[in-house]
């Protein structure tokens, strides 16, 4: 469908900026929201109630005494490599506060990513499909527009925050201790929402508010990090919604005044986009538009360097990111060396699938598992480029020109490949950059090693979600995300729970040998590049049969 014109829509947006509209109408649209967003919302409440049960489930299997569990912490505790991915354990001794700590560490940055979706989906992406317009041509004005979506969103975030307190509670923590602890999340989502609606007012694309929002998480994660890691900087926590999760101190001396931060923050935030939302025009940003630049030709030769011209914005950020964390992850390999993990504790620590990381080298490898999910991620992200050329209805334009199907999806999946490789690759650099920094000696032969064993996993979701985008287009990027997720998540606490060996398994995560502690498994990483193929190769043939879909 072609955009609009401006000039027609502004004055009818102005004229109805006053004009909230009947409640009736506004609870429809907010009705619709939710319709609209309900696979992303029952998946990620799903993962949230099976992530919340696992913890405590999980720690009462792994360490069933009190001397097991003071072990435990000893060891964790003072660790500044180990807080990296889980942030500060403040009661990691009782169930609750383990649940807490890796709630704290891990979920909160999911909720964050949820908050960014939602709000970029139910305000920026509204209004570059068209919807958003044909709605205002009704009886419903900008602001009722607006607290419709703001209204849906509420309800996502209350999905979640049941789901994580009913896996809580199902776990054997008490219900009101658990609903607090789930609202600790929540409040991340809530503040991140906010942010992805200031950054939908911001960025005049979708993708653009995608961009600006996870920018906002990336620096809000690394000020957590710098936080819960150096020394003298706690107090950076008061400064970013995830460190404001962690002051609540869930089962550990709960502060629940410190609530009133993300509330303000969310009702400033909101705010805020709304005013904003009130004085601009539909369909156009605060920053300007790519297409009021002057033309540029360039990488336009062929249907792969066009992608690569899409995406290059995408692979900056992400490029940036990896190696930002692979330097900090390197720095911090330094201080695993002092851990004092004895061989008991390091047999209780594989349970939670953490490897053997008595050694800087052995803290890496499995730290190495984040940068194969990361990875996996990328390229799910780029089939999800991929069937959004489709559903926006460019792919029906580049078509039309003298390009075959199977050659464009070739490209595209060319450059997701290529683009996962130097990935992997500046992972490795990076990595090993900071770790010399820091005196620990580690070849780079190895840390490339390391890089290139992201890929067999990395390339097996990829070919699995071309596959998917080919059978089954409208549901190929859940399918993707949701293969990856599950899998992972899987890996990290499915020997928590004491189900056979055979099903531990069953995830390829499992089968990744923890580079550069452990040896490359040629074998399995040939079985995983054979299905990446297979499915590849699949997917053009199936591509190739079917018609195209819109959204």
């Amino acid at each position: 469908m072609s955009t609009p014109s401006h000039a027609v829509w502004a004055p009818t947006a102005v004229g109805q900026s006053s004009h909230a509209g009947s409640g009736p109408a506004i609870l429809a649209l907010a009705r619709q929201g939710l319709r609209d967003a309900r696979t992303r919302t029952l998946a990620f409440a799903y993962l949230f109630a099976i992530y919340a049960y696992i913890q405590p489930a999980g720690f009462r299997h792994a360490y069933p005494t009190v001397a097991e569990r003071m072990q435990f912490v000893k060891s964790f505790a003072g660790n500044d490599a180990l807080r990296l991915f889980y942030g500060y354990p403040y009661n990691a001794v009782s169930v609750g506060g383990y649940s807490a700590w890796r709630v704290g560490g891990t979920l909160a940055i999911a909720a964050a990513v949820f908050g960014v979706l939602a709000a970029v989906r139910a305000l920026r992406t509204e209004e570059e499909t068209g919807r958003a317009e044909l709605v205002l041509a009704g009886a419903v004005g900008r602001t009722g527009v607006y607290m419709a979506a703001l209204a849906a969103i509420a309800i996502q975030i209350a999905v979640l925050w049941a789901g994580e307190s009913i896996g809580f509670v199902l776990g054997g923590l008490p219900t009101g201790e658990a609903a607090y602890l789930a609202l600790a999340t929540a409040s991340v989502t809530a503040v991140f929402a906010g942010l992805g609606a200031v950054a939908s007012q911001l960025a005049p694309t979708r993708r653009g508010a995608i961009e600006v929002g996870s920018g906002a998480v990336c620096v809000f994660w690394a000020m957590r990090v710098i936080a819960d890691t150096s020394s003298g900087a706690g107090w950076l926590r008061w400064l970013t919604p995830l460190g404001w999760a962690e002051q609540l101190r869930p089962f550990a001396g709960a502060q629940p005044l410190i609530l009133l931060l993300p509330v303000a923050a969310t009702v400033v935030l909101a705010t805020l986009a709304g005013r904003i939302a009130a004085r601009r025009d539909i369909g156009t940003g605060v920053l300007p538009a790519r297409d009021s630049a002057e033309p540029n030709l360039r990488l336009l030769g062929s249907p792969a360097a066009q992608a690569l011209r899409a995406e290059r914005g995408s692979l900056i950020a992400w490029a940036c990111g990896v190696g930002a964390f692979g330097l900090i992850l390197g720095m911090l390999s330094a201080s695993i060396s002092s851990a004092g993990i004895t061989k008991g504790m390091r047999e209780e620590l594989a349970k939670v699938g953490a490897g053997s990381i008595a050694t800087p080298s052995g803290y890496i490898a499995f730290a190495f598992l984040f940068f194969i999910l990361a990875v996996s991620l990328f390229v799910c992200a780029q089939i999800a480029a991929v069937r959004r050329e489709e559903s926006e209805q460019r792919l029906e334009t580049l078509l039309a020109l003298p390009v075959g199907r199977q050659r464009w999806l070739a490209g595209r999946l060319g450059l997701a490949s290529a683009a996962a490789v130097g990935l992997s690759l500046l992972a490795a650099v990076f990595t090993w950059a900071g770790a010399a920094s820091q005196g620990v000696s580690i070849s780079l032969a190895d840390m490339l090693e390391a890089g290139a064993n992201c890929l067999p996993v990395a390339l097996l979701f990829g070919g699995l979600a071309a596959l998917a985008f080919a059978l089954v287009p409208r549901a190929s990027v859940g399918i993707a995300y949701g293969l990856v997720t599950v899998a992972f998540l899987w890996q990290l606490v499915g020997s928590l729970l004491g189900v056979p060996r055979w099903l531990v398994q069953a995830t390829p995560f499992a089968h990744v040998g923890l580079v550069p502690a452990q040896s490359f498994r040629a074998g399995a990483a040939g079985i995983m590049l054979a299905i990446a193929c297979a499915a590849a190769l699949a997917a053009l043939w199936a591509f190739r049969r079917r018609d195209l879909e819109g959204v």
